[in-house]
């Protein structure tokens, strides 16, 4: 349990907490995904000490998966880190038949968690949300995380919905990405039950002061060794050097960005050695003069000196 660092809530049965980077899915050069590399993603981070995984989040490409594709991550995920740190997958569908379809093989794969987006596409009243995720819940027998990214979905949750939401036996927290901090900050202090995670890098100190027990952080995926550093130095009560190292997560985020969609994490990946394969189209990967100025930008922060790829062994 942490020390100084927020604790989770008490009813979150995994305690939930630290980093949990939202792992990639990697494809080889015909965008076929890749499921060995896929799960050596999540060896990697966790040979980096990171807290727990989360594939099929939105760096997991999930939304540009198919069914069979999708549970083959879960099962190769599973099969490589299961029970050594928390699995928490991606299961959120447009449709509640779909997302109850997918957490149910989640849990026959042997997940610890499922991880729920909120429904995207169609507008969604706060009667159907609920109803939604009290179907999704009840059709497992694990702690579901609720993940709100309204810039993705198009569907927020008010902290009316998120009081009904905490009525669910088994919902136990959740992934914040709206960068609402207000909204954040009144969600802690309305349930201290529920276990919170940063869904941003631009929030993980931030978060951690308002009371999330983690972060779920992108730059993790490429660099975990600096998220973990600054998890734990929080959490030692060295809130100075915490902050520090946000503002160097800052930068990197800056850099990552330089670049189309989400290219800057598979891009730094391939920069220390591991190559996860490009982006699945319509997503696509830096350009060479956009690779070469993320190079430069992160070996001026010091970020490329180390790339051995099997720190643990």
């Amino acid at each position: 349990m942490p020390d100084h660092a927020p604790a989770p809530g008490a009813d979150d049965p995994l305690d939930l907490h630290g980093v949990v980077p939202p792992t990639v899915t990697a494809f080889h050069d015909d965008e076929t995904v890749d499921f060995e590399r896929t799960a050596e993603h999540a060896r990697f981070v966790v040979d980096r000490g990171v807290d727990g995984v989360f594939p099929l989040g939105t760096n997991g490409e999930f939304p540009l998966l198919t069914g069979g594709e999708r549970q083959r991550v879960v099962e190769a995920v599973v099969d490589e880190v299961g029970g050594e740190v928390p699995v928490i997958a991606g299961v959120g569908a447009p449709s509640t038949r779909q997302t109850v379809a997918h957490a149910e093989h989640a849990e026959e794969a042997g997940v610890d968690g499922v991880v729920v987006v909120t429904p995207y596409y169609y507008p969604l009243d706060d009667e159907a949300t609920v109803a939604h995720y009290e179907r999704v819940a009840a059709a497992v027998d694990l702690p579901v995380y609720v993940y709100h990214i309204p810039s993705k979905t198009g569907n927020s949750l008010s902290l009316d919905v998120l009081d009904d939401l905490s009525a669910i036996d088994n919902l136990a927290g959740i992934k914040d990405s709206s960068k609402d901090v207000p909204w954040l900050g009144q969600a802690i202090d309305d349930h201290p039950e529920l276990t919170f995670v940063a869904g941003s890098d631009s929030l993980l100190v931030p978060g951690l002061d308002l009371g999330c027990t983690g972060m779920v952080s992108a730059v993790a995926n490429a660099f975990p060794e600096l998220v973990v550093d600054l998890y734990e130095a929080y959490d030692e009560g060295n809130t100075e050097h915490a902050r520090n190292l946000q503002s160097t997560v800052y930068d990197v985020r800056t850099a990552l960005k330089q670049g189309p969609y989400m290219a800057g994490v598979k891009t730094a990946l391939q920069l220390r050695g591991f190559d996860a394969g490009p982006l699945r189209s319509p997503l696509r990967t830096m350009d060479d003069d956009q690779r070469e100025a993320l190079e430069v930008r992160l070996d001026e922060l010091g970020l490329l000196e180390t790339i051995d790829l099997h720190r643990n062994e």
